[in-house]
C-alpha cells in the first residue's frame, strides 16, 4: 500500500488518537427504498451518522429528512454537512435543531457553514456577498445558536443579527448543546473551527463558488497537510488541541479489487494525475483490506477519525466500517 509522498512517515498528526466512526452523506433515499428504510440500513451497517447537504438543487430538505431518519432509528446520529448560515435565520435554525435533539433523545450534530454555492444564491435571488462578509455573518450566527441553547434569556447585538431577551425553547438534550461541526478549506474558517467547533471538517477551498479545478487543486495531500497545520496551531493556541475531532468527507471513493485501475479511472474523470488520487485523503480506492490499512495510516498522519462516504458507496464500504468502528 502506497500513500502520499508528501505525507512522509515523518509527518504525524498533532491530534490525540480517537476511535474511528463513519457517516453517510445522503441527498435522497438509496434507490429502491424510502428514507426510513435507508436510515435503518445505514444504522445496521454500523455507521455512526447520516448527513445531508443544504442546497436548493435535487435533494430533500435537510431538516425534515434528517428528522425522519432519526425517528426511524435508535442509535444513528444526524446533521447537515453543513447548514448554510445565509439560508435561515440562526434563531429559527437553533429552535429546529434543539427540537430535533429533543425528539431524537440527543442524537443531533450541528453542522454549520458560511455558504459557498453560487448557484443557490443566484437561483434564489439572494445577495452573494464576498467571502469575508459571509464568514462574518456566519460567526454571528454561530454566536446566536450557542447563546440560544444556553440557560436563561439571551440578547445579542451584532452587525447582522439582533436578539432581545429570548428564551431558547426547547433546550436540547445534549448539554451545553449538541456538538458543532464546522468545515472549511481556507485559513480563516479553519481557524474559527479550531477555536470553536467540536468536529472540524477539512475541505477543499470553495471560494470559486463551484466544484471545479480550483477546489480540486486544494484537495492534494500537500494542501491537506497545510490545512492540518492551520487547525493544529489555532487549536493549540486556544488550548483545545485535545478537544477536537477531525473529519473528512471523502468524495472520490471506489471499492474495488483493482486499485490501480480505480485510481486511474478517477484521475481521468477529474483530469488530474493518478499520483494525486493515490495520495489525496479525499480519495479512498481499493478493497476492504487496502482501505482499512489506508484509513489507519491517514489517522496517524492527519488525525482523521470521523470519515464520511457517499450513499452510493455505503453498502460496499460497510465491511471497512465493521472492521474499524470504535478502534
Amino acid at each position: 500500500m502506497t500513500d502520499s509522498p508528501a505525507s512522509s512517515p515523518s509527518v504525524r498528526s498533532p491530534f490525540p488518537h480517537r476511535p474511528f466512526r463513519f457517516g453517510v452523506q445522503l441527498r435522497q433515499p438509496i434507490a429502491g427504498t424510502d428514507l426510513a428504510e435507508t436510515a435503518r440500513k445505514i444504522e445496521s451497517w454500523g455507521y455512526s451518522t447520516i448527513t445531508m447537504p443544504d442546497h436548493f438543487d435535487d435533494q430533500l430538505a435537510p431538516v425534515p429528512a434528517l428528522q425522519a431518519a432519526l425517528s426511524a432509528t435508535t442509535t444513528l446520529r444526524a446533521g447537515a454537512l453543513v447548514f448554510d448560515n445565509d439560508y435561515k435565520h440562526p434563531l429559527v435554525l437553533a429552535k429546529e435543531l434543539a427540537t430535533m435533539d429533543v425528539l431524537s433523545g440527543g442524537r443531533v450534530e450541528i453542522g454549520l457553514g458560511a455558504g459557498w454555492m453560487r448557484s443557490d444564491y443566484d437561483q434564489a435571488g439572494m445577495q452573494y456577498d464576498p467571502p469575508g462578509v459571509r464568514i462574518d455573518r456566519f460567526v454571528e450566527g454561530l454566536d446566536v445558536i450557542e447563546g440560544l441553547m444556553a440557560d436563561g434569556p439571551f440578547s445579542y447585538e451584532g452587525e447582522h443579527y439582533t436578539i432581545t431577551d429570548h428564551h431558547g425553547s426547547p433546550m436540547p438534550v445534549q448539554r451545553p448543546r449538541p456538538p458543532i461541526l464546522i468545515g472549511g478549506g481556507g485559513k480563516r474558517v479553519l481557524t474559527i473551527a479550531a477555536q470553536r467547533a467540536d468536529i472540524i471538517g477539512v475541505n477543499g477551498n470553495l471560494r470559486a463558488g463551484v466544484i471545479g479545478p480550483d477546489a480540486i487543486s486544494t484537495m492534494t495531500a500537500e494542501s491537506v497537510v497545510e490545512k492540518i497545520d492551520i487547525v493544529a496551531a489555532a487549536a493549540e493556541a486556544a488550548g483545545r488541541l485535545d478537544h477536537v475531532e477531525m473529519n473528512i468527507r471523502t468524495f472520490l471513493v471506489n471499492i474495488t479489487d483493482d486499485r490501480q485501475a480505480g485510481v486511474e479511472g478517477i484521475a481521468g474523470m477529474i483530469s488530474v494525475e493518478p499520483e494525486m488520487i493515490e495520495a489525496s485523503p479525499f480519495a479512498l480506492v481499493g478493497n476492504t483490506d487496502e482501505l482499512s490499512e489506508l484509513i489507519q495510516q491517514r489517522r496517524e498522519r492527519y488525525g482523521f477519525s470521523y470519515i464520511i462516504v457517499g450513499a452510493d458507496e455505503a453498502e460496499a464500504f460497510a465491511p471497512v466500517v465493521a472492521e474499524l468502528s470504535g478502534t
